[in-house]
């Protein structure tokens, strides 16, 4: 018998934890440690922000549906992760030891590197279900007496999606409360152009993104450092192609929401051999620790190199589809190794993605993930919002039940019959 530890619940976390336990032998323990006793859909809180979804509406309690599958739930906070003895120290002094580790905490956010930045600065966030009711009863507040709005992702930042889907959200919102005519609206991204989105575009992206940019009177600055943020006021470096300051904004603000850029949690940073300088996790070919062979890492927790030079720094962002491949070659090799054998799975690492902006969308595959591409496709219209209403209740629903393997693969067949009706 074995006892696998998942560290985190978030999506890559609660699908290895039902994954690794139908892939394991019967008589092995799988214990998941989680900060809290629910599972929130993060990608429904642009939603949240404007008042489209509330807390009950994504929250999904994780005690029931684990319990079901015979894995053990631990709440409460991850002190340090200790891999020469196999164990995680907790917040209250206690241990869980281990002798398999699949670590799937997400990111810590770093508000605190830039001045003003956040929640409790002067930004708004949708990062996590509490800042997106924060970001709402803002949002509320401001729309009774509306100005300048600015959106979009800071320096480092490895996720630009939902800061798409937020911006458009907000302005379709705008729109239906019928005082968009009194919201000058900026996109501000440490992205080299519009549509990068830290993949180097895929498809037609560029176009597209800038095309709805225009078509909605939204103006943007790409190559952006955010220098600070305060009260009314957000200033932002624009930077030339090396690395000087071409043009230094000075942008009014009433309304603000920022992605920011994500570092490893407090349970593993510094861990020599673990991580990297960042505090994100070291892993092969086969999500395992070259240091510590024992731990395996999934998710936006794992390093991975930028696809390229830019002048500012932007990270590559962990979609959905791609960190279900890095569960399923964990699980599948756990189930080899403990049958005695060497790990032989490895993730696709594709992108399937459904940006919603309120009425219409953009969606897009990348196979690979990382340029060149066997499929490099994007594409536009209202069914790209219905498809992510219809899949946000369905991922849903699938988490409560207890089932969630393999989803993002399915939705993923899905959009490639959508693609290949196309083509």
């Amino acid at each position: 018998m074995s006892k696998i530890v998942i560290l985190g619940a978030g999506l890559g976390g609660v699908i290895a934890a039902y994954e690794i336990r139908s892939a394991v032998r019967r008589e092995d323990d799988v214990t998941v440690i989680n900060e809290t006793d629910f599972y929130q859909f993060v990608p429904s809180n642009p939603w949240v922000l404007v008042g489209w979804r509330d807390r009950e509406d994504i929250i999904v309690d994780l005690v029931a549906p684990m319990k079901k599958r015979r894995i053990e739930l631990v709440v409460g906070k991850a002190e340090k992760v200790e891999p020469d003895a196999k164990r995680v120290r907790m917040g209250d002094g206690t241990f869980v030891d281990y002798d398999y580790l699949v670590i799937a905490t997400g990111p810590e956010l770093a508000f605190d590197e830039i001045e003003g930045l956040g929640p409790k600065g002067h930004t708004q966030s949708v990062c996590h279900i509490d800042h997106a009711l924060q970001a709402n009863k803002a949002f509320e507040t401001f729309c009774k007496d509306p100005g300048p709005v600015i959106v979009g992702a800071v320096q480092g930042a490895s996720c630009y999606g939902p800061a798409y889907e937020t911006l458009m959200i907000i302005e379709t919102e705008l729109r239906k409360r019928k005082i968009r005519d009194r919201v000058p609206m900026t996109f501000v991204t440490s992205e080299p152009y519009v549509g990068h989105l830290g993949l180097d575009g895929v498809g037609d992206t560029k176009g597209l993104l800038e095309s709805e940019m225009r078509e909605r009177h939204i103006k943007w600055i790409t190559n952006a450092r955010v220098v600070k943020a305060e009260a009314g006021k957000m200033t932002v470096e624009e930077v030339n192609e090396d690395g000087s300051v071409k043009q230094v904004h000075e942008l009014p603000m009433k309304y603000a929401m920022m992605l920011p850029a994500f570092r490893g949690v407090k349970a593993v940073y510094g861990v020599e051999g673990l991580t990297n300088p960042r505090g994100f996790i070291l892993t092969d070919k086969h999500q395992r620790n070259p240091k510590y062979p024992e731990i395996f890492g999934l998710g936006v927790c794992i390093a991975i190199p930028p696809v390229g030079k830019t002048p500012v720094p932007v990270g590559v962002p962990k979609t959905g589809f791609m960190i279900e491949s890095m569960v399923t070659a964990t699980a599948e090799n756990l189930a080899e190794i403990l049958d005695g054998k060497e790990p032989t799975h490895e993730a696709t690492w594709n992108a399937i993605c459904l940006a919603d902006f309120g009425d219409k969308g953009v969606a897009f595959i990348a196979q690979p993930q990382i340029p060149p591409r066997n499929v490099n496709w994007s594409g536009s219209g209202g069914w790209v919002h219905t498809a992510k209403v219809a899949f946000e209740k369905y991922f849903i629903g699938k988490v409560r039940a207890g089932k969630a393997e393999t989803f993002y693969e399915n939705a993923a067949l899905a959009l490639l019959k959508t693609y290949k009706l196309k083509h």
